[in-house]
């Protein structure tokens, strides 16, 4: 699942080596995903009134129910 968030943010940015995935435990037994990149890029991971986050977001919650996980993405 990691590799999936990395994989997504890598390629909508234009420096790929600046990003960085943490998994952190959440409440409830969510699994965060916390995505860190450049200051500058940070715009190109959240997209216009955050339509490229909440699709990272619903497409690795659904992957994530598929296996039977609770996991949400956060842009740090």
């Amino acid at each position: 699942m990691k590799q999936l968030v990395e994989f997504i943010a890598r390629n909508l940015v234009d420096n790929p080596d600046g990003v960085k995935v943490a998994d952190v435990s959440g409440a409830d037994g969510y699994t965060v995903y916390e995505v860190s990149c450049d200051p500058d890029e940070k715009g190109k991971l959240i997209g216009r009134s955050g339509r490229t986050a909440k699709a990272m977001r619903m497409l690795v919650r659904s992957v994530g129910a598929r296996q039977g996980k609770k996991v949400t993405v956060e842009i740090v």
